[in-house]
């Protein structure tokens, strides 16, 4: 959906209908292409608003005209990984501006937008998720509004991070056909949130940072003789080392190289031994 949020989805269309091999290579290369794109832009979005935002708030609102509103969801979802506060992030334009908000486990962020409606054009969405309409005038009396209203909604304890482990495993039950029968649950999504699982005393081979200004870890993973490759996007602070042993949280992907299908775990959260 890439071309949906930054170009046009016509070409998703496109390459859906076509029966010419050469026309539907060409469209395939060019959504992949603005699908990198995009996570470029998301990832520069993303660094832009952590670097100039106040998040000693309960809630973290970030505004700018350099936003993209086809990407501020994925923006605010983001931050919310990050930070783990409702997060709203408005792409600014010269009258009218688009914001859109992700939320917290037990804060129902629509409603809390309805409650300062006389400040919207309109807003939509459901208790995770919402986007809505304003005027550019009026975004610094709302944001002043949303910090003061959220001050006395959101609680420290709502504030810490749960996670809800589905089934704790030992890395020789990890295999392509149990990430196949998972596949049966899926299409994932919010009420329908993709298996966590969890393993205990596993053994750091490697650790290094990837990406862009360093900020995730790319780990190498054992238990019992038994390697998995892992990643940890933001884990850039965990200060691991070689030889540690980490209890872990993560749910289960396949990833591809050189030709060869293998399984990663992408890390949701590991505490030290």
């Amino acid at each position: 959906n890439a071309t949906g949020r930054i170009s046009h989805a016509m070409d998703s269309l496109r390459l859906i209908c076509t029966k010419d091999q050469h026309r539907a290579r060409k469209l395939a290369s060019h959504l992949s292409e603005t699908n990198r794109n995009r996570q470029l832009l998301t990832e520069e979005s993303t660094l832009y608003a952590d670097s100039v935002t106040e998040v000693s708030e309960k809630i973290i609102f970030a505004h700018d005209a350099k936003y993209n509103q086809g990407i501020i969801g994925l923006v605010a979802s983001r931050l919310v990984e990050k930070h783990y506060k409702p997060s709203i992030v408005v792409a600014v334009g010269e009258k009218i501006s688009k914001g859109s908000a992700r939320s917290i486990q037990g804060f129902n962020i629509i409603e809390f937008l309805r409650t300062f409606s006389s400040h919207l054009i309109d807003a939509g969405g459901h208790p995770m998720a919402a986007g809505f309409t304003i005027e550019s005038s009026r975004i610094e009396e709302f944001k002043t509004a949303l910090i003061a209203g959220s001050a006395k909604l959101i609680s420290d304890e709502l504030l810490k991070r749960i996670l809800k482990i589905d089934c704790e495993l030992r890395f020789e039950q990890i295999n392509l056909a149990l990430l196949d029968s998972m596949q049966t649950l899926a299409p994932f999504g919010m009420a329908n949130p993709e298996p966590l699982f969890a393993s205990k005393k596993v053994i750091v081979e490697s650790a290094r940072l990837v990406g862009r200004e360093n900020k995730h870890l790319k780990l190498t993973l054992s238990q019992n003789g038994k390697m998995f490759d892992g990643i940890f996007f933001g884990g850039s602070e965990a200060g691991l080392k070689v030889g540690d042993s980490v209890d872990i949280a993560y749910t289960i992907e396949q990833d591809t190289w050189n030709g060869r299908e293998r399984i990663q775990l992408k890390i949701r959260d590991l505490t030290k031994n």
